[in-house]
């Protein structure tokens, strides 16, 4: 809203320097010094309150007693994902142009996610139910929310011209078109029957593999840091005439004020960082995992960049990946010999690697890294086309 008022008062009055907030890079900065601000003022008295409200983390007893033992984390404070969201909102609203379709759809998706896990949290922690919210609810939950998101992609006037095409890597002047019923020239609008399952996917599956990524001290705050930081590029290219040009992209007008959100989102994860590290003095989530989920997959369709996130988040990818992978060989090889079998020590994939031996400030570490380097990978396939 300051955004609104100061670019309100610089049309009136022409106060000296006043004109700087309407650059999109202007606002993204403010916006990542408003959320990492509110993140390390507020956390402290969030944390001091979920304490105090005895909101913990409740440790199953086969991670307290298997092969790995994460006994010494129970109690600690869960639902900090609060921290991450009110940082992001706060930061957004204050800076962001917020009639913007761009940025509100990403709020909603973010906040919308937030609020299915929040109720699966509180199942958790208040009402002391530690499968928390049914599966069912849950899904029914971030099929909801993608519905949401992929109804405004597509039936949006802000959206129409490109509403079912998106970016393929390597390949110039080339689109990948979702309405496979475009060609037969039936004369009735069909594209969404394909359309909104694959976002419906894309918002389920990654808010779930982000959920998934989320077991150790700092993994999923340190990956979303970095996988956040791709995406301003991504989304600020992706709205700048010159620039889409340059790398012979889609322009999108309108997606530059992402940069703003998504740049909130990287600096809320820094702040939260800074308590969620190891050893953490306070977790996300549900609350926090489901909604930078959320966040990261409806960013990522806006920009019609779908197809780079294997790439882009490639640790929730292999986290999803291995789950999938253990169960499934699990079910096949018991069914086929009458005793199951595993790939992995453990899923998800952190696991597996804390029962090797590592350290999880290692696997974290680690992990960060190797998103790191695939974020630079996804920025540098934009060019090479």
């Amino acid at each position: 809203m300051l955004y609104y008022l100061i670019d309100y008062i610089e049309r009136l009055y022409h106060p000296p320097g006043f004109q700087v907030i309407r650059f999109i890079t202007v606002r993204a900065a403010l916006a990542s010094i408003t959320a990492l601000g509110i993140a390390l003022g507020a956390g402290r008295g969030i944390i001091r309150w979920l304490r105090q409200q005895q909101l913990g983390e409740q440790v199953r007893e086969g991670e307290a007693a298997g092969a790995i033992s994460h006994a010494h984390k129970a109690g600690t404070p869960t639902m900090g994902g609060i921290i991450i969201l009110l940082s992001v909102g706060g930061a957004t609203l204050l800076w962001g142009a917020v009639a913007n379709t761009y940025v509100w759809l990403s709020l909603v998706a973010m906040g919308g996610l937030g609020v299915v896990g929040f109720a699966d949290d509180y199942v958790k922690t208040v009402l002391k139910q530690k499968d928390g919210l049914s599966a069912w609810y849950k899904v029914a939950g971030q099929v909801a929310i993608g519905l949401f998101v992929g109804s405004v992609l597509y039936f949006h006037p802000d959206f129409a011209a490109y509403n079912t095409f998106t970016f393929i890597p390597f390949l110039k002047d080339q689109v990948l078109d979702y309405d496979l019923f475009r060609f037969l020239e039936l004369g009735v609008d069909l594209g969404w029957l394909v359309y909104l399952p694959v976002v419906v996917f894309i918002v389920t599956a990654v808010s779930n593999a982000v959920n998934l990524t989320d077991g150790l001290d700092g993994l999923t705050t340190g990956v979303t840091a970095f996988v956040s930081l791709g995406l301003v590029a991504l989304v600020y290219v992706s709205g700048n005439a010159e620039f889409a040009t340059f790398l012979n992209i889609m322009h999108l007008p309108g997606t530059g004020e992402l940069t703003v959100f998504v740049a909130a989102v990287t600096a809320a994860c820094f702040g939260f960082l800074w308590y969620n590290g190891y050893p953490a003095t306070v977790f996300m989530g549900d609350t926090g995992a489901l909604a930078l989920g959320g966040a990261v997959g409806s960013t990522i369709l806006m920009v019609r960049k779908e197809l780079l996130l294997p790439l882009l988040g490639i640790v929730y990818f292999a986290e999803a990946l291995s789950v999938i992978v253990q169960t499934s060989y699990f079910k096949y090889t018991r069914r086929r010999t009458g005793t199951g079998k595993r790939v992995f020590r453990m899923a998800p994939l952190h696991h597996h690697y804390e029962a090797r031996g590592l350290h999880e400030a290692k696997i974290v570490t680690r992990f960060w890294i190797v998103t790191a380097i695939t974020v630079i990978a996804a920025l540098l396939i934009l060019r090479i086309r």
